[in-house]
């Protein structure tokens, strides 16, 4: 029973000492409609479930199949700058690159194998990345949208950082916690503040339903966000990460108007009773593309790593479903592969 008791003691022990390790910086400042002083607040108070709800998905999922894609199918190297238009290349997961009025911009930048504090363990990868790292253009601007590991990869930010130092646009609270990894962010931004890159181009951070944390100790203490790209020729929506409320995406579809592209995650939906209130479903994600009044949409957050029950190509399936019982037209809501590129 001493043995039992000591080696109990020691596991826990080291468990709460990696917990602190990994847990990101808290933010402080001026308590606001979405932070109490301490912690951020979802749209309508909109809570992600709590370590109970984990432990019994933990021990009840009935996990989808997914299959590993060993071999790297590496899309053409993209352009060096595009002037006219909007051209989007699908990375991986969250990952994409937008190339607009010359500006070269990364969405939540991963190319590690597995979205983890260690790369033995955690959502290991299942498809390689569109694009290889050092084939990437010079880039200018990166919009992280909060700092869960599938979508604050240090180790590809620092990367990229060294490589090409992009201006990095943060939510409230992740600049610090990059500037003690060494990489100097532009600045955080609150839900509706903006900062102006150029004269044609603005990048503002809008709400999402979603929460926060690295480790044990820094839940729901730096904020989430999605972005809008603000430009003449129609804006661009990177939605983040996110779960559906029909109240905050009909009000950035009326403040954000027009939107001609909208960046869509449908995966890491099922169980829906635990994953809804951070995650949407296909059927969701076309309410977002309907409720916007976005032209075209693109899948995001899909089919790389498993990070829910939903297997590999079911949001994939699912998508096309609920975009024929909504009425709303197919090409009009896009699944790229990763590597290949539209022209929006």
């Amino acid at each position: 029973m001493i043995i039992f008791f000591t080696i109990f003691t020691f596991f826990f022990a080291v468990s709460i000492g990696i917990g602190y390790w990994i847990s990101a910086p808290k933010y402080t400042g001026p308590v606001s409609e979405h932070f109490d002083g301490h912690r951020f607040i979802n749209p309508d108070h909109i809570q992600a479930k709590g370590f109970a709800d984990v432990f019994k998905w933990m021990l009840f999922r009935k996990r989808g199949q997914w299959n590993e894609q060993t071999e790297p199918a590496f899309g053409e190297k993209p352009a060096s700058r595009v002037d006219n238009g909007i051209r989007i290349t699908f990375v991986n997961h969250s990952t994409f690159l937008i190339q607009v009025d010359g500006l070269n911009i990364l969405t939540d930048p991963v190319w590690s194998k597995r979205t983890s504090p260690f790369q033995w363990a955690g959502p290991k990868r299942m498809r390689p990345p569109g694009i290889r790292l050092e084939d990437l253009p010079e880039i200018d601007i990166i919009l992280l949208s909060h700092n869960h590991w599938d979508h604050l990869d240090i180790v590809t930010v620092k990367e990229i950082f060294t490589a090409h130092h992009p201006k990095i646009i943060t939510p409230l609270g992740v600049k610090s916690f990059l500037g003690k990894k060494g990489v100097q962010g532009l600045g955080d931004l609150d839900w509706w503040q903006e900062t102006v890159i150029n004269e044609r181009l603005t990048v503002q951070a809008v709400p999402a339903q979603h929460f926060s944390g690295r480790g044990m100790f820094d839940r729901d203490a730096t904020l989430w966000c999605g972005y809008l790209l603000k430009r003449s020729g129609g804006n661009v929506y990177f939605v983040g990460d996110t779960g559906y409320n029909a109240n905050t995406f009909t009000e950035i579809g009326k403040r954000s108007a027009p939107i001609a592209v909208a960046l869509v995650p449908i995966g890491a939906f099922k169980p829906e009773w635990f994953m809804s209130p951070i995650h949407c479903s296909p059927e969701d994600a076309v309410k977002i593309h309907q409720e916007t009044g976005t032209k075209v949409s693109i899948a995001t957050h899909f089919g790389t790593f498993p990070l829910a029950d939903d297997g590999q190509y079911e949001p994939v399936e699912m998508l096309k479903k609920a975009l024929e019982k909504s009425g709303v037209d197919q090409n009009s809501f896009l699944v790229l592969k990763e590597g290949t590129a539209c022209n929006v």
